[in-house]
């Protein structure tokens, strides 16, 4: 028996990452789309609800924004009313909290978010998504600032 060699691996792979992520963001977009979010309101808003109310500097920092990219994000959660910004116990400071509205748009497109991957696993396969998984966060420690993946 002859043992072959591992296939070294072939095109570019920030083009084969951007390709697959255009189209997972499209799946889950349609999936949003009744709710009103786009998929990085929904994350954004997402992390407020899970989080609770906290200073803007802590949720950058918790997603993994840099504070322009947060601020930007927020304004269109803020003009709809499902977040609130607040000053803190410093004039300076911005506590970002979810409004009630907010937290039941969540609930809402958290069960869009959940059809979506429900896709995902079922046209790529559950066990190949998890490795998928494994990759990706393998890929973001080795590549990220250091700390452990979400």
């Amino acid at each position: 028996m002859q043992v072959h060699e591992l296939a070294r691996p072939q095109g570019c792979t920030n083009l084969k990452l951007r390709q697959a992520s255009r189209l997972v963001s499209r799946l889950y977009d349609a999936e949003l789309s009744p709710t009103g979010l786009h998929k990085t309101q929904y994350s954004l808003l997402s992390h407020v609800v899970k989080l609770g109310a906290m200073r803007a500097g802590d949720l950058a920092r918790a997603m993994r924004l840099d504070a322009s990219t947060l601020s930007r994000n927020l304004q269109p959660l803020v003009q709809s009313g499902w977040v609130e910004v607040t000053t803190g116990d410093d004039a300076r400071q911005r506590v970002i909290r979810a409004t009630k509205s907010g937290v039941a748009l969540r609930a809402e497109a958290q069960r869009a978010w959940k059809r979506a991957q429900l896709t995902v696993n079922a046209r790529v396969g559950e066990a190949q998504v998890a490795e998928l998984h494994d990759v990706l966060d393998r890929l973001i420690s080795v590549l990220g600032d250091g700390t452990e993946p979400d």
